[in-house]
């Protein structure tokens, strides 16, 4: 037992997370890797290398401190696996604390150092240390490189063999003070470690970015990679799905005396992520926290500063600061994800930077697209926009967002008219409306604001029809808005069609009685008359119900 092999750490984190009211049993990825230790498979390649890459704040230090404490000959941690999935496995105690584990977490630091011989040393030293501890008849030296030293316990001790569960194993090779001969050093030592070694039963890697990023050549290629965006396996261990937030909304339901957590609210807020095999996923941290917390909000982009996403936009803000508005306007956008192409330290092209904010979890990739996941991402995106005149009319336009919530609620069609002419004449690549889904982007953009105070529906289903917009206020007691576009119609038009099909209804409670929203319903027509010489538009405003 010390501080990599076999260690108690992994153990006391992996209970800190059991004992949690939110806890996701996510121990069914066992039954994915006890094969792979069980196997023979020929040394030096194949399936008992993994390596998992996901965005950060998606279970994979979690999961990593679990699979320690299953394997790990540290601990007795029976009494935590006996209530869990992998409890129901045959091979259940033949695994469970019965293999040496060597568990190192490659984002620590030792104290005041910012140099990699540091570094690698402090890890180097601290294996060597644990192997001598442990195996006294192995004839250890100090000054034994690693894989010497775990040679000579394979050799020395009945073939004595480990797991190794390294996490984020890519961390240093983003930072600052790591030189590209760093780098290449730090892949080399994870190849003399791992690669062609007798003593490896199984090597489990996580971190952010693919292997193929840092090891072009062979130095790596025994690990058989597994990516949220491109690969199915492994897919259901990280982030929650739909029914695994559906039973923990239950259980919030259960516990929580004045629940304020809609589970519509735990959609809008933290779903949005696809995997290669199209699941839904929802972000766990943020899940978590606001159940936690009985209060949605942002959860995961609080873990990092304001400036990050602004970072790989201003990289090439000409490039991507018109894709950047349609996707806040809900639209995908087209472009080419490259994993390995996606370092924080090298931004030149559009397709490099999307690439970033994909694996980093900023962006949505699906089916060639990237589109921003949900409304923790959308506030944030929101927030650069607004701040940040590189932006040019983008963020103008953003800033006259709030007078346009306002003149709606205090039924200025004049100013809200105004507004729509001004958005019109801004050069963005949504100001030529075609039809209404043009339109319809506009309408994010002059409402931008109205998301600090609203769940914003689009093609909602509402009374007997479809309505282009419901905004659903987050204080029950303000004004619901219903807007309906038209193309070449009259705004009156718009504001008759929301009465016929009854689009108010959304707003009322089971047979009119009860309603959930108490405040005023504003019917909103807009209309643009493209075939008109003065290309105008129209608004109208309507209070359907006052409020009660």
């Amino acid at each position: 037992m010390g501080v990599y092999l076999n260690n108690t750490s992994a153990y006391g984190l992996f209970r800190e997370d059991y004992s949690l009211t939110y806890y996701v049993d996510k121990t069914g990825i066992l039954k994915e890797l006890v094969p792979l230790v069980e196997s023979k498979s020929t040394i030096g390649k194949g399936p008992k290398y993994i390596a998992i890459t996901r965005p950060r704040r998606f279970g994979k230090t979690v999961m990593a401190n679990m699979i320690a404490s299953y394997f790990g000959k540290g601990v007795d941690s029976h009494e935590e696996f006996d209530t869990l999935k992998a409890a129901q496995y045959p091979w259940y105690k033949k695994h469970l604390n019965r293999h040496n584990v060597i568990h190192i977490v490659f984002n620590q630091m030792p104290a005041e150092s910012a140099g990699y011989e540091p570094y690698i040393g402090r890890i180097k030293k601290g294996v060597i240390r644990d192997l001598c501890k442990a195996y006294p008849d192995a004839e250890i030296e100090e000054s034994d490189a690693v894989w010497d030293a775990l040679t000579k316990v394979y050799e020395y001790c009945n073939g004595e063999k480990f797991i190794f569960i390294l996490d984020e194993w890519d961390y240093i090779y983003h930072q600052d003070f790591v030189t590209e001969r760093d780098r290449d050093s730090f892949t080399k030592f994870l190849s003399n470690l791992l690669k062609d070694k007798a003593y490896v039963e199984m090597a489990y890697m996580t971190g952010i970015l693919p292997i193929a990023k840092y090891s072009s050549g062979s130095e790596l290629n025994m690990f058989f990679e597994f990516s949220m965006a491109e690969k199915v396996k492994y897919s259901e261990y990280f982030g929650f799905s739909d029914e695994e937030v559906d039973k923990l909304y239950e259980k919030y339901l259960e516990i929580e005396a004045n629940p304020r957590v809609t589970r519509e609210g735990l959609r809008f807020w933290y779903d949005g992520y696809k995997t290669a095999g199209g699941e839904r996923l929802y972000n766990p941290r943020s899940v978590v926290g606001a159940l936690s917390d009985n209060q949605l909000g942002s959860y995961w982009t609080s873990s990092g500063p304001y400036d990050e996403i602004f970072y790989y936009i201003s990289a090439n803000v000409d490039a991507v600061k018109d894709d950047v508005a349609l996707m806040v306007a809900d639209n995908p956008i087209p472009a080419k994800v490259r994993e390995y192409a996606a370092t924080s330290m090298e931004l030149k092209t559009r397709d490099e930077i999307f690439s970033a904010m994909v694996v980093y979890g900023f962006l949505n990739y699906e089916n060639g697209y990237v589109s921003i996941p949900n409304k923790e991402l959308l506030d944030k995106f929101a927030e650069v926009v607004q701040r940040e005149p590189s932006m040019g009319n983008v963020y103008k336009l953003a800033r006259e967002s709030a007078r346009m919530l306002a003149a709606t609620k205090a039924g200025d069609t004049k100013t809200m008219t105004e507004l729509m002419e001004y958005a019109h004449n801004t050069h963005s690549p949504m100001q030529l409306y075609s039809d209404e889904a043009e339109l319809a982007s506009i309408i994010r953009w002059v409402y931008l604001k109205a998301m600090d105070f609203y769940r914003i529906e689009r093609e909602d289903k509402a009374g007997v029809g479809y309505v282009d917009f419901i905004f659903y206020p987050f204080l029950k007691n303000e004004d619901a808005i219903i807007i309906e576009l038209k193309v070449d119609h009259t705004a009156e038009e718009a504001i008759q069609q929301i009465k016929e099909r009854q689009y108010a209804l959304r707003f009322e409670g089971k047979f009119g009685e009860n309603p959930e929203y108490t405040g005023r319903i504003l019917a909103v027509g807009i209309a643009y008359h493209k075939n008109d010489k003065t290309k105008r538009h129209e608004c109208r405003v309507e209070v359907l119900r006052e409020k009660l």
